[in-house]
């Protein structure tokens, strides 16, 4: 079955998220994913307040930007939401915006390379390992957490170009695919992914691919879409986004689930005008016509 679920834009205050938080946990959607982007809201401490504000929504955090942060602190970080909410965090790595990597001293000149390292020692510090590396971005003496996680957790990572896209097949558990992906990205993408794993020899085991598919619903819903993708800069015709009713958005999850997608998240534009309607949209409406 698709997995579902909706974005709390950082374009909303923080302390919107609580109101938004709540109406996904009682509307019974399946997922609420947050972003940190820069220089917005923090991807964390929006995430650790989501989860402890409701009970049972699974919550995602894409992406923390790798550049910002010294992987140890995120898996401290990362390994106490899983112990605090077992089973209901997401976390999500990526490059970061470039300029805004630049803006703030963080630019690496290889970024794919910070984050394969940055990968390998994550994902081995969550699996309680002792790590002791010396790579070129991320170096590490006989580090391990104290407080691991309980059991197994998935790191997914973020990614936009083919090196990036085979780099999470390599070395993540799933990949986050931005809303400028059409169905035909998606193939694409599973294609590259594949093509990390059998590299890697890990051919056959799980790999989770999140999409993200920026949609709108209600009053205006088509003109404020089409402003958005122009905004974006997608070329005119692009397969890309929805706007319409639960029948329309669901047949637009449906053609990304039959690409390859394993969870539709749904994009609200920034300047939807009632988030807390949004979430139950997607949870009450939307949710029932997608297997």
């Amino acid at each position: 079955m698709t997995t579902l679920g909706a974005v709390f834009r950082p374009q909303l205050a923080p302390e919107r998220l609580r109101s938004v938080a709540r109406a996904a946990d009682d509307s019974g959607l399946e997922e609420l994913w947050l972003w940190e982007d820069c220089f917005l809201e923090g991807g964390i401490s929006t995430g650790a307040a989501a989860l402890a504000w409701t009970e049972r929504v699974r919550v995602g955090i894409g992406l923390l930007p790798v550049p910002l942060r010294n992987v140890a602190v995120t898996a401290m970080e990362a390994a106490s939401l899983h112990r605090m909410f077992p089973g209901r965090p997401i976390l999500g790595v990526g490059h970061g915006v470039q300029d805004w990597m630049g803006q703030v001293g963080a630019r690496a000149e290889s970024p794919v390379t910070l984050l394969r390292e940055y990968l390998i020692a994550l994902r081995a510090l969550l699996g309680g390992e002792r790590v002791t590396t010396e790579g070129r971005y991320v170096r590490l003496r006989d580090v391990a957490l104290d407080w691991p996680p309980d059991g197994p957790v998935e790191v997914l990572a973020g990614a936009t170009g083919p090196r990036t896209v085979r780099l999470t097949g390599e070395a993540a558990d799933g990949t986050v695919l931005t809303a400028e992906t059409p169905p035909e990205g998606v193939r694409r993408a599973r294609r590259l992914i594949e093509e990390g794993r059998t590299a890697a020899g890990r051919a056959g085991t799980s790999h989770k691919v999140v999409v993200y598919l920026l949609a709108a619903t209600g009053s205006g819903a088509c003109e404020r879409l089409r402003a958005e993708l122009t905004a974006e800069g997608a070329a005119a015709g692009a397969d890309l986004g929805v706007a319409g009713d639960a029948a329309a958005v669901a047949a637009a999850v449906r053609r990304l689930a039959e690409a390859g997608a394993d969870s539709v998240i749904l994009q609200p534009t920034a300047d939807e005008p009632d988030p807390e309607g949004f979430v139950r949209f997607v949870a009450g409406e939307v949710r029932p016509l997608v297997p």
